[in-house]
């Protein structure tokens, strides 16, 4: 984004893409293999935990014939070598994964026995694909993919979630004479023609007189016509638009009835009965760094800004600031960081067979699960 007057403005997940997409499809070959590691901090970890160099360690499986195992020297203790694993994010990095960046920077994942990855996501990436085809083990996506994704055969699940509600929402002018949904009609909406949300506020708000425009994360149309509508994230288009000057209010997509779960972690059908114990450690894991980055996120944000540095640490600040209560309010500020329910997943698949987005129904409970959850 440039802040110069008649120059064109981009979404922060724009303006990110550019700068991640090389990193993002070298997180794909590395992911390919599965053979990916993070700068070479886990793998480092991994071999001060058994306290020699990758010298010593290969001679000493070699000496014993163990494979998978390292020992500590001067004892006769097997130490499990850490499982490599790759989360595919739902876009490039930024606070939205703080949770996932402060469990790899404070060791979390590691003492879970993992060498995780996180590979930034974009609008190439399909995590539920990659995920469903084992070449990474976790992905995050909105709980409505997952839902689209399992009728059209691919067997996710959905294992926990990072926000409560969406942090997506429609910006509008303030006077431009929107106050509500409703009031959409006879302006110009940029978004996106296949948004599930979408789908779901035209019908239920009569919106057939609404413009429908191509959404591209450019604000600069937006900006330029204050008759014009956008979708964005509150976490992000907020800031941009603050720092411009704009008067803009939203309406916030949740509000409208269309509440999905919103940054879902998910795995196959397959790694939870073959790996139970992997899922159950990595949730765990997560949900811990979520907690941890809930009063520290601006000692974890550098992290974040390493693999982003088009973000700006104010900018991270603000989202951090703005994401908090969609991460620990609603049914997570009683039953804790994470939690799901039945009700709001049934509610969601309901909504998509109303728009047609889905056609039949499915058992809900094949598609999420809280079992590997913290227990309260």
């Amino acid at each position: 984004m440039k802040s110069a007057k008649g120059t064109v403005y981009f979404s922060k997940r724009n303006a990110a893409m550019a700068v991640c997409l090389v990193t993002a499809m070298a997180a794909l070959s590395a992911c390919g293999s599965n053979e990916a590691s993070n700068d070479g901090n886990n793998a480092a970890a991994s071999n001060a935990n058994a306290g020699t160099d990758a010298g010593n360690n290969a001679a000493a499986n070699a000496g014993t014939g163990t494979e998978g195992t390292t020992t500590n020297a001067g004892t006769d203790t097997a130490v499990k070598d850490p499982v490599k694993a790759t989360l595919i994010l739902n876009w490039f990095a930024e606070p939205e994964h703080g949770g996932n960046f402060a469990a790899l920077a404070k060791g979390f994942y590691k003492d879970a026995g993992f060498d995780m990855t996180l590979m930034p996501g974009g609008p190439s990436v399909s995590a539920t694909q990659l995920v469903a085809s084992g070449k990474a083990e976790f992905g995050m996506a909105n709980g409505d993919d997952i839902l689209v994704a399992r009728q059209e055969g691919i067997p996710v699940v959905a294992i926990a979630t990072a926000f409560q509600k969406s942090p997506q929402a429609l910006f509008y002018h303030k006077d431009s004479g929107i106050s509500d949904f409703g009031d959409l009609n006879d302006h110009k909406v940029y978004v996106a023609a296949t948004a599930n949300f979408w789908q779901y506020m035209k019908k239920k708000f009569s919106l057939d007189k609404a413009q429908e425009m191509k959404y591209t994360g450019q604000l600069v149309n937006f900006i330029n016509d204050k008759n014009a509508v956008t979708q964005g994230y509150v976490t992000s288009e907020t800031y941009t638009l603050q720092q411009e000057g704009i008067d803009f209010d939203v309406l916030l997509n949740a509000d409208s009835g269309y509440n999905i779960y919103a940054g879902v972690y998910f795995t196959t059908e397959k790694m939870i009965k073959e790996h139970p114990d992997q899922v159950k450690a990595f949730v765990e894991a997560t949900v811990k760094g979520w907690d941890y980055y809930k009063t520290n996120s601006d000692e974890i944000n550098p992290a974040i800004q390493e693999k982003n540095p088009e973000m700006t640490l104010d900018m991270m600040k603000f989202s951090a600031e703005k994401e908090m209560d969609f991460a620990f309010g609603g049914d997570a500020a009683t039953m804790g960081t994470g939690v799901m329910t039945t009700e709001r997943w049934t509610e969601v698949q309901q909504q998509l067979k109303d728009v047609g987005v889905l056609t039949k129904d499915e058992d809900i409970g094949k598609a999420f699960t809280t079992e590997f959850l913290p227990k309260k």
